[in-house]
């Protein structure tokens, strides 16, 4: 049987079901957020993890930045899983929490996250949606339309997102880690 482990960018090993936060290193997150690509990679062009990170951390209050950056750092060790397969899946959800606390008491951030972080995350997902994905099917056009309904009223990212330009892994890697440093003060 495989053990419920993954070796890291940095040659360092995460344990799933007993993270040790001293194992969570901010490269290994900015590496791998910056090669998965959002909405399963369903996008018109690659657009990953990190530049989403980035964003958020833009979109709330500058006190939260840092919660902003790193509320999907899980994801590094985790992968991105839909939100819509998540809600099917109780098992993973528990292990996700636990992934997070993890990493939030690594950072010495509070779990759970500042309420702002998930209005910054929907408004940059609302703001993705309409520029990274592709326009649905003649014939999907009234499901997509009732799928998102919930999203009606949630606005759409004026500042800190440039829909021409979607980075590269090794460009969005680099900007994760500058806004890391940045908010940390380190570098």
């Amino acid at each position: 049987m495989i053990p419920p482990q993954i070796l890291t960018a940095s040659g360092r090993y995460f344990e799933f079901l007993s993270p040790d936060p001293e194992s969570i290193v901010i490269e290994d997150i900015a590496t791998a957020l910056s090669r998965i690509c959002r909405f399963t990679g369903h996008t018109k062009q690659f657009y990953s993890v990190a530049q989403h990170s980035v964003l958020v951390s833009y979109l709330v209050p500058p006190q939260y930045a840092l919660q902003g950056l790193l509320h999907d750092a899980a994801e590094a060790y985790l992968g991105d899983v839909s939100s819509p397969l998540k809600q099917l899946l109780p098992d993973y959800k528990a292990i996700e929490h636990r992934v997070e606390r993890a990493i939030l008491e690594r950072f010495g951030l509070p779990f759970p996250l500042h309420p702002s972080i998930k209005a910054a995350d929907l408004t940059a997902l609302v703001t993705e949606r309409r520029w990274m994905m592709p326009e649905p099917a003649e014939s999907y056009r009234v499901t997509d339309a009732l799928a998102w309904q919930w999203t009606d009223g949630i606005p759409i990212a004026s500042e800190g997102f440039d829909s021409s330009l979607a980075f590269s892994p090794a460009v969005a890697q680099a900007a994760f880690m500058d806004r890391y440093r940045t908010l940390t003060k380190e570098g």
